[in-house]
């Protein structure tokens, strides 16, 4: 993981933000940016220049797993 683990402007970082297709027309979505090999980057959707999260691969498909199966 990169050794910050979160932006103060998720703007401000040079990925290309996605969010899930499942979002359809709701306002509740995070959205995800590929930082480099290693980490991903989520924000909230409704904020692109507030604050984002900066996780690494393994624990971001750690936490989805999570969140689906109930856990979370």
């Amino acid at each position: 993981m990169t050794s910050n683990p979160s932006v103060h402007d998720a703007s401000a970082l040079p990925v290309e933000w996605w969010k899930s297709s499942a979002s359809g027309a709701q306002s509740d979505c995070l959205e995800c940016g590929v930082v480099n090999d290693e980490s991903v980057a989520v924000r909230d959707s409704k904020a692109p220049s507030g604050p984002a999260l900066i996780f690494s691969r393994v624990a971001l498909a750690a936490m989805v797993g999570a969140v689906a199966a109930g856990c979370l």
